[in-house]
């Protein structure tokens, strides 16, 4: 949890950093910094692509740490089924409307939603595989879309220091 908070505290100042690039070179009319700017894009842009084509790659991978972190969950509460397994064992019912692993004979008090669909009820790893899978689409759409947001900072950025090279040419 911490090194995540880590990460995104870093990748914030970064794109403090390359704001402020943009910004002051637009302002000052620099060159130099707008051209900085370009690279951070640039850099940003090859790590959207990146973690892109592995995140989808990766998805098996995911999908499977995913099973067998409820697989351990499922495991503690059969072997102790009160106190702090019992609530995470629960929360993850709740969150993916399903009971157990698909016996129903294993389903015999586990601690399941009241309102969920019997389809859905019988299996809980099946039901983990369906929300990666229907959430990495998510992801991948958001990605594209601000992927494209960067392409247009990067034309835009060019334009913008092709331009200010033009009038000082013209001085």
């Amino acid at each position: 949890f911490c090194t995540g908070l880590y990460v995104l505290v870093g990748a914030g100042a970064i794109m403090s950093a390359v704001g402020f690039f943009g910004c002051c070179g637009a302002a000052r009319e620099s060159q130099c910094l707008i051209g900085t700017f370009f690279a951070c894009l640039l850099v940003i842009f090859a790590g959207e692509v990146t973690a892109g084509v592995f995140a989808f790659i990766g998805k098996n991978v995911a999908i499977q740490e995913a099973k067998k972190i409820y697989d351990d969950a499922y495991e503690d509460y059969m072997k102790n089924p009160v106190g702090k397994v019992n609530s995470t064992i629960y929360r993850y019912h709740v969150a993916l409307q399903c009971c157990g692993k698909g016996n129903v004979e294993q389903q015999t008090g586990l601690p399941c939603p009241e309102n969920i669909q019997l389809p859905k009820a019988s299996n809980c790893l099946v039901e983990i595989q369906n929300v990666i899978d229907t959430n990495l689409h998510l992801v991948g759409i958001v990605g594209i879309a601000i992927a494209s947001i960067t392409i247009f900072g990067m034309i835009f950025s060019m334009v913008l220091c092709c331009t200010i090279r033009n009038m000082r040419e013209m001085i």
